[in-house]
């Protein structure tokens, strides 16, 4: 394991529990290595659909211009 390596997994290793997991699902997936879909609650179901029928409409954020 290369040092870069120790200390992301030492850092990571700090946080909750549950972006812990999130995150290691996220390096076996760049890994190659296929993971079970994220199940999603309903309310973020809903979030979700809502999002997406704005979308569809055309409705997006302002811009930002720098």
């Amino acid at each position: 394991m290369t040092r870069l390596f120790e200390q992301a997994v030492a850092t990571v290793s700090a946080l909750p529990a549950e972006v812990q997991d999130e995150l290691a699902s996220l390096l076996l997936q760049v890994a190659g290595i296929e993971q079970p879909p994220v199940l999603l609650t309903a309310e973020e179901e809903a979030d979700l659909d809502a999002s997406l029928a704005e979308a569809e409409r055309g409705e997006f954020g302002p811009s930002v211009r720098r």
